[in-house]
């Protein structure tokens, strides 16, 4: 295999004379049908698939292939799962070999147990060296909530509007999610504040330039006037996904770690969604220099094999064993070889770097997006992780949330499978993408959102 080579002996080369290809008019005929008898019975679909009900069948690095035949230049990776792109050998190699060895063993130590948890003492930064595995990015989240309690001997959470940390009750009151399922309120303890967003400030400097000193402010007045004084840890996204891949400031998780250890609070980082590469680092809190008391892995952990890590800090090792830590599913050794052959193919193909690059060339390519369009407000990436926020009035910057609908299926239709989220348009590429396919994809984007301005006469 040849890292990164632009010519055909690349695993994950995309010829664009013949991807995307698009023989029939999306969704199909057979998608359409297939989707009808799936959804006879399966309930409780995503927005992205709603908008656009197409039925895969197969996918290949950074191509996707639907049931009728057309195929697609992957700008999702799953909603952020197969970093490494479609059935990457090694990590297909290690998932078969696994499951022809051993399916499960509970959590008793197996080999490929051991040498995931030595590799990632090796990789993570700082004392980050406990580790426990489960299935799931939420069933971390919870497992981190219980590690924070047993180590801290406190009971309350602190969130951020608008991040997400996953669908199950304690998840759901960390994040922006409304369930009537449940009830009228958050889980008891739970607090939210609001959290920096350079293109959206809450406060600002003089100069118009975000004011982070003045979050941090608010947290101390919070954390006295607002809580019991039980806070156990500060919850966060290093970026917000669900949010709209919203970027902080870079002297934003600096000054929260000299705030949460100012208090005796410990900071636990949700990095379900930005780890692996994604962001061009093992953790994404590598770019700010900031380790995290306890941390959650996932999504591309595994490379789509449902695989999630919590990690925490050498002082906390040991709530582990108070917390009921262990699994059914957790660090089986299946998940184990996904998740190692994962962090190798990292390492061998040097795609932190390769992440980063990405990312770099993408943002040139959308601030030339940004100029041209009228609804265009803002754009960011860190690594394979995008966005392009739409707004009728560049001034105002107020939504338009119509466009993003439209825009999403234009894209989708031309053969782009990628992510929708309202107004602000999310993109994460396989980090394995040669640079002619992530810019031919940015192409496609550029020219849906110009057919949805002729539509919406802006």
């Amino acid at each position: 295999m040849t890292t990164f080579a632009s010519g055909k002996e690349y695993w994950a080369h995309v010829d664009l004379e013949k991807v995307p290809n698009m023989k029939v008019a999306a969704p199909g005929p057979k998608s359409k049908a297939m989707h009808e008898r799936c959804t006879t019975y399966f309930k409780g679909l995503s927005g992205q698939v709603k908008l656009f009900p197409v039925a895969f069948e197969s996918g290949s690095g950074c191509v996707l292939r639907d049931v009728d035949g057309n195929e697609y230049i992957d700008f999702s990776s799953g909603i952020y799962v197969t970093t490494l792109g479609h059935c990457h050998p090694k990590v297909t190699e290690a998932i078969q070999k696994a499951a022809g060895t051993l399916q499960n063993a509970h959590d008793f130590t197996t080999p490929i147990k051991t040498q995931l948890v030595e590799k990632l003492a090796e990789i993570l930064p700082g004392d980050l060296s406990g580790f426990q595995f489960y299935d799931s990015g939420t069933t971390a989240v919870e497992a981190g909530q219980r590690v924070l309690r047993a180590a801290t001997g406190k009971h309350e959470m602190i969130s951020c509007f608008y991040d997400y940390h996953g669908k199950t009750y304690g998840g759901v009151s960390l994040g922006h999610i409304r369930s009537t399922v449940y009830g009228p309120t958050r889980a008891p303890g739970f607090h939210m504040v609001p959290r920096p967003d350079t293109y959206r400030p809450m406060w600002t400097k003089a100069d118009g330039t975000i004011d982070t000193d003045k979050y941090i402010e608010f947290y101390e007045e919070y954390l006295d006037k607002g809580t019991a004084g039980q806070v156990a840890g500060f919850v966060l996204e290093p970026i917000q996904g669900w949010g709209g891949s919203v970027m902080p400031p870079d002297d934003f998780f600096p000054k929260m770690r000299k705030l949460c250890d100012k208090h005796g609070i410990l900071l636990m980082i949700d990095e379900v969604l930005t780890s692996m590469a994604r962001t061009g680092k093992y953790l994404c809190m590598e770019h700010w220099d900031v380790v995290p008391d306890i941390v959650t892995l996932g999504k591309g952990f595994g490379n789509g094999f449902p695989v999630t890590c919590v990690a925490v800090r050498e002082p906390y090792k040991e709530s582990f064993e108070s917390i009921s830590a262990s699994s059914s599913y957790g660090g089986n050794p299946m998940a184990c070889a996904a998740a190692l052959a994962s962090i190798e193919v990292i390492e061998d193909e040097n795609l932190n770097e390769r992440s980063t690059h990405l990312g770099e060339l993408a943002l040139k390519r959308m601030a030339k997006m940004k100029a041209e369009h009228p609804i265009v407000g803002d754009v960011r990436a860190k690594g394979c992780l995008m966005g392009i926020e739409l707004v009728k009035d560049k001034a105002t910057k107020e939504p338009l949330e119509a466009a993003g609908a439209i825009v999403y299926r234009k894209a989708f239709a031309k053969g782009l499978a990628w992510i929708p989220a309202g107004h602000i348009l999310r993109m994460s590429p396989p980090v394995v993408m040669e640079d002619e396919v992530l810019l031919k994809g940015l192409d496609m984007i550029d020219e849906a959102i110009g057919e949805t301005e002729k539509e919406l006469g802006m």
